[in-house]
């Protein structure tokens, strides 16, 4: 946020892999090309601040994939 690194993780420190998340959302719905799936998020975030830090007008956050890209998008 805001060029500064506040939450850094990868799929490899997720509870269950990105297979067995597929696994079972699949058992009963049908993924479409795009299909978004929130898997949480890692430490870091503003609540676990003292005091807590949360996202302003203007604010910047970018998430990178490794490979893919960076999506950056500005509070408005």
């Amino acid at each position: 946020m805001n060029g500064e690194a506040r939450q850094e993780a990868n799929t490899a420190l997720l509870i269950n892999s990105i297979g067995e998340v597929l696994e079972e959302l699949t058992a009963g719905m049908t993924l479409l090309p795009g299909t978004i799936i929130a898997t949480g998020t890692p430490a870091g975030v503003g609540m676990g601040f003292d005091p807590p830090k949360f996202l302003r007008p203007g604010d910047v956050v970018e998430c990178e994939i490794e490979g893919i890209g960076v999506l950056r998008n500005t509070v408005g």
